[in-house]
């Protein structure tokens, strides 16, 4: 039986048993559920810079984004919230979009 010593989505032991196999599991404690949600994230960072399609992309983005969510309903701050600080940081230095690409800064 492989080992993965790794966070799952919730279901994802309903999912194995329904297959007809087995396995072990724990419930992380607070601290070390928020450790393994960035060690979960960097995981799904580098599987959507490995996507292959937009559609594997897009499959890792929403992954990335409900680590999101769960990471903030961790530090107890709504959703809202999030956006506001995402949307004063876009207003203030702004977004992404246009694929700024800083290559040097001279003194």
């Amino acid at each position: 039986m492989p080992i993965y010593n790794k966070l799952v989505r919730d279901l994802i032991p309903q999912v194995i048993e329904e297959n007809g196999k087995t396995c072990s599991i724990r419930e992380l404690e607070q601290g070390e559920h928020l450790e393994e949600i960035k060690v979960k994230m960097q995981e799904e960072a580098l599987e959507f810079l490995e996507a292959a399609s937009p559609k594997e992309a897009v499959e890792e983005l929403a992954d990335i984004l409900e680590l999101v969510h769960t990471a903030i309903q961790m530090y107890d701050v709504p959703y809202e919230q999030l956006e506001q600080i995402r949307a004063q940081k876009k207003s203030k230095c702004g977004g992404f979009a246009k694929g700024i690409y800083l290559v040097e800064v001279k003194e």
